[in-house]
């Protein structure tokens, strides 16, 4: 099976589609490489004090920055995209009465940097066994720089979100998600991934925003990447995406059930 591509003036509706068959998906070009350069631009200072990571998974020569809602104004675009978000929410909310963001990063692979294990991204809920007609995630890698093949461009198999766990897939099994600054890969929590081997000199920089069904916990502590004094500071509807909502009827509340957006109102 082929990597699905569509245009930037496709619809969420068929986004979400394409995360059915295939389980990923790109939109080519969706933002502006202005907006890109200017995401970087903000984020580039954490990015260089980041250490890289300690294993094989996280990438001894990669480094993997969060808390990007609270570091870049400019980033909350790509978080709050209604394409994105829209498509996002039409394959999760199947199973979940609402959702949220799982975690936000900045994943910057340096020459050198060797293939990631392939995983599926659900696995973090202590590799929960999750009905195969459940999609409880979906996860976005935004180029940044260019994804190569060279340069360690996410690998993917488009139809394996419709495998069995006990399948071990191979790297050779893999397809490399090629795409130009500003597009973005889509892919469900289900689907099998990695990233690539960067032989390049160059660095391949992505961000990273999954989102996940509202009663699963977060994978990034919004609440600290994103503490209730600088929520207040931006828009309510993003607020309420990282985690200041309910995310069902008994869910989120605070104090005397309460809901979060009061809290944050109180640092305005």
């Amino acid at each position: 099976m082929e990597l699905p591509r569509y245009g930037r003036n496709t619809s969420s509706a068929d986004v979400a589609q394409a995360l059915r068959d295939a389980g990923c998906v790109v939109i080519e070009q969706l933002v502006s490489e202005e907006l890109m350069e200017q995401v970087g631009l903000e984020l580039e200072p954490f990015i260089h004090k980041t250490p890289f990571g300690l294993d094989s998974f996280t990438g001894e020569k990669t480094k993997r920055t969060g808390s990007l809602i609270a570091r870049s104004n400019s980033f909350h675009e790509l978080a709050s995209h209604l394409t994105v978000v829209g498509s996002a929410k039409d394959v999760i909310c199947q199973t979940a009465s609402s959702m949220q963001i799982h975690l936000t990063q900045i994943i910057d692979l340096c020459p050198g940097a060797e293939a990631q294990p392939i995983h599926r991204d659900q696995w973090a809920w202590d590799f929960f066994p999750f009905p195969s007609d459940w999609e409880v995630e979906v996860s976005t890698m935004w180029a940044l720089t260019d994804f190569t093949e060279e340069n360690g461009a996410t690998r993917i198999i488009p139809g394996s979100h419709l495998w069995e766990d006990k399948l071990r897939p191979t790297y050779e099994e893999t397809v490399p998600a090629i795409m130009s600054c500003g597009s973005v890969l889509l892919y469900t929590g289900s689907v099998y991934h990695g990233g690539g081997k960067n032989i390049t000199d160059d660095r391949r920089t992505g961000v990273n925003i999954d989102y996940s069904a509202s009663f699963l916990r977060q994978e990034e502590n919004q609440y600290l990447a994103c503490p209730p004094e600088i929520a207040a500071t931006i828009d309510p509807d993003l607020a309420k995406l990282i985690g200041y909502s309910r995310g069902s009827y008994a869910l989120g509340y605070f104090g005397d059930t309460q809901d979060p957006m009061e809290a944050i109102e109180t640092f305005k």
